[in-house]
């Protein structure tokens, strides 16, 4: 049996609203098709099924508690569902659910526009959470499982699942001091608020750059690539409306359509030797 160390008093944790006012939940148990969570922004997504007329089936939630179906619910057909009690929710899962996870990565950098200091998103890496999977959840907090409680995700480690939970509690805020007495560390997500909070923006816009100029790079090079002989590959096209037949005798080599541009190019022109 694992032992847990008991909830502790922790400073007060500012958070936002649990529920966008814009989502107009209705109180009512809706069956739960897909749930992921990010911890850049602590949100859980939640795809439901026969929301009613006025509700959205795809709904944005955070801090929100969550309990394992006993076996004598599963046995009787119980799927894994959302519960919306007074615009609260609480998630019932099957032990086997599985949460899409949304790990990012950060850095603090400088904007070369501003001059000012903050947070980009330099990589994104996706993974599952299952929060009630396997032995060790079950050995650590027995019937607790059963009772709708608040979990902070384990560490994530890449390449793999997460299984069980980083912290739990009554509240959001025992949950993460849970964790930091495990880990001695605040979660992921508390982490890339503090972030947030000291350096200003947490923006992924230019992680989005990066990946678009990553890839054009690569199509690029794969492009222009010189077996080497011949004249290079048949599908790079000449732009006519930029392309001038030189004035000037250029030097016999192999291969010249790598010096011509290519549309999806985009890194400009080539020196002239």
């Amino acid at each position: 049996m694992t032992n847990l160390p008991p909830q502790t008093n922790s400073p007060a944790i500012t958070r936002n609203s649990t529920t966008r006012p814009t989502q107009n939940l209705q109180d009512g148990q809706y069956p739960l098709q897909q749930a992921s969570f990010d911890d850049a922004s602590g949100a859980y997504t939640l795809m439901l099924l026969n929301t009613p007329t006025g509700m959205p089936s795809t709904v944005q939630l955070t801090d929100v508690k969550m309990a394992r179906l006993t076996d004598e619910q599963i046995k009787a057909g119980e799927k894994s569902s959302v519960k919306i009690e007074n615009k609260q929710p609480t998630l019932y899962l099957t032990e086997d659910f599985k949460i899409n996870y949304t790990h990012n990565v950060t850095e603090v950098q400088t904007n070369p526009s501003t001059g000012q200091r903050e947070t980009v998103i330099v990589r994104r890496e996706s993974s599952f959470w299952s929060p009630f999977l396997g032995a060790v959840a079950g050995q650590a907090i027995g019937s607790m499982l059963f009772r709708p409680q608040y979990y902070v995700p384990p560490v994530y480690q890449s390449g793999g699942g997460l299984f069980g939970y980083g912290g739990y509690g009554r509240s959001y805020r025992g949950a993460v001091a849970q964790y930091r007495t495990r880990y001695n560390r605040p979660p992921a997500v508390e982490r890339n608020r503090t972030k947030f909070r000291s350096t200003g923006q947490l923006s992924n816009g230019r992680l989005r750059n990066t990946r678009t100029a990553t890839s054009k790079r690569k199509n690029t090079l794969n492009q222009k690539r010189s077996t080497g002989s011949g004249f290079g590959s048949s599908t790079l096209k000449r732009d006519r409306r930029t392309y001038k037949r030189p004035t000037t005798r250029r030097k016999r080599s192999f291969g010249f359509g790598s010096s011509r541009r290519s549309r999806s190019g985009g890194f400009g022109r080539r020196g002239r030797r």
